[in-house]
């Protein structure tokens, strides 16, 4: 047995060595050195370039960090935001902007498979499910610190007390959910009367799940710290009969939709996966610049999960496929949007010339967020003249834009002088899709300037018909 763990950690600590030369890949494991040898023999004098390709993807990577960092779509200190830490959901969280950008990416993932879907109902269900755990379960457990600080220091019990006191407590203190699918199949059998018991139908939920990452540090001695990640899940109970075609359809239905909003969307890919029970599933994956990794999986679950919930009586679990009565498969389809928000930051990310540099080598940052996803639709500042009156103008037309939906970043409140390049670069890099300036002009005439993000273009409009723009503009990339 403990030759067995000796060679486990050792090839732990060889993948973790290696992974700097071989990066990782589809399954998001490093190469073998054996084989970037072999590549680097076959390319010949192409080896350069290729290690040149790295390099720039890495301080692409790095310089995305900083600007995210930087305009608050990520909290924490530099040390605190690696890839891994944000991967695995060990980070400090997102900053302001990357928490209005998840919000608007769970917005469409509502809109797409709940809100305008039949027979889809929103449900709901606690972070800890209560109970005995497993022994082979690997969530963590829920125990009070106050009750576990009182039984140690009872000094009465002996060794053997104190033991078989903490495995009571831990058997029965219950764990923190790792995925949304048992909340889902809690509410099952109840919902069912919804659908008049007629089959597929589905249900969704959007919430925190918590996993234990291990501490690649200290992992001799098996330590884990809790990572935490904001899950999308579907859960859908179809007929046995028509559950492969529906595996089918999600699964086109998933790629299709992670493509809708992304610059490029062939990174989005998916390929065919398997779990240790042999059920058959499919995984969504993101192509970072260091390799591909996992954004949504689904999986076809079988009738298994339903009958382990309610072994006492199975003819509740029965739905209505035609003029049968049967007990559903279950699909899980069950998307990270943590990851999410990660891959449209990195795909958004475009380096234009700068024009106004001195340097033809420096570059403008700009996150090219899709209209619906950026977390700010419009900027609003004001030109020179007579500050009460250009700021009464803008404060009016904040007030305005608000009410019809239209996130404003209230530019003109900012006390501190900077130029219009100035402001237009820090917009850019905080993916505002207009900036709106107010003018000595706008009182005069009603005329105020308008700047694309996307085009850099400038152009005048009347205020009176901003709103209607903005609005249509909005509605139109949604639509496309």
């Amino acid at each position: 047995m403990r030759s067995g763990a000796a060679i486990r950690v050792c090839q732990k600590i060889f993948r973790c060595v290696f992974s700097s030369f071989g990066g990782r890949v589809d399954e998001g494991q490093p190469e073998r050195w054996t084989e970037r040898c072999s590549l680097e023999e076959h390319l010949g004098p192409h080896a350069e370039t290729l290690a040149d390709a790295e390099a720039e993807a890495e301080a692409r990577a790095e310089a995305l960090l900083e600007l995210c960092q930087k305009r608050h779509f990520l909290s924490g200190a530099p040390p605190q935001l690696s890839r891994d830490s944000l991967l695995s959901g060990c980070h400090p969280g997102f900053g302001p902007l990357g928490v209005e950008l998840r919000k608007n990416l769970a917005a469409e993932w509502w809109s797409s498979m709940a809100a305008f879907r039949e027979q889809v109902f929103a449900v709901d269900a606690l972070h800890h499910q209560p109970g005995p755990t497993p022994p082979a379960d690997t969530a963590f457990e829920f125990v009070s610190a106050e009750t576990l600080r009182e039984i140690l220091q009872d000094k009465d019990m002996s060794k053997e007390q104190l033991v078989a006191c903490l495995e009571n407590l831990v058997k029965t203190s219950g764990k923190l959910r790792k995925n949304l699918l048992h909340g889902a199949l809690e509410h099952y059998v109840n919902c069912l009367d919804l659908v008049n018991r007629r089959l597929p139908y589905g249900l969704a939920q959007i919430g925190v799940c918590f996993h234990p990452v291990s501490d690649t540090e200290q992992i001799l001695n098996g330590v884990k710290r809790i990572g935490e990640k904001t899950e999308a899940s579907l859960v859908w109970f179809t007929s046995p009969r028509t559950s492969s075609q529906w595996l089918d359809f999600w699964l086109r239905h998933r790629l299709l939709w992670w493509r809708k909003f992304a610059m490029s969307p062939s990174n989005f890919s998916s390929s065919d996966c398997q779990d240790e029970e042999g059920r058959k599933g499919s995984r969504l994956y993101y192509n970072f610049p260091w390799g591909k990794e996992p954004i949504e999986t689904l999986w076809h679950l079988g009738d298994q999960e339903l009958l382990l919930m309610y072994p006492e009586n199975t003819s509740k679990l029965h739905g209505r496929d035609g003029r049968k009565n049967v007990v559903p498969s279950v699909l899980s389809v069950n998307g990270d949007l943590d990851s999410g928000v990660l891959a449209y930051l990195h795909d958004s990310l475009q380096l234009a010339d700068n024009s106004f540099a001195r340097k033809n080598t420096l570059h403008r940052k700009v996150l090219k967020l899709h209209p619906c996803l950026a977390p700010i639709k419009v900027a609003l500042d004001m030109g020179k003249g007579s500050t009460a009156e250009l700021r009464q103008v803008c404060q009016g037309l904040f007030n305005e834009l608000l009410e019809n939906g239209i996130s404003v970043w209230p530019g003109y409140q900012d006390t501190v002088h900077s130029s219009m390049e100035q402001l237009y670069s820090r917009y850019d890099e905080m993916s505002v899709l207009f900036t709106i300036l107010i003018t000595e002009t706008t009182l005069e005439n009603g005329l105020v300037h308008l700047r694309s993000r996307d085009t850099t273009m400038k152009e005048m409009i009347h205020i009176a018909k901003l709103k209607d723009f903005l609005t249509k503009y909005i509605s139109t990339a949604k639509n496309v």
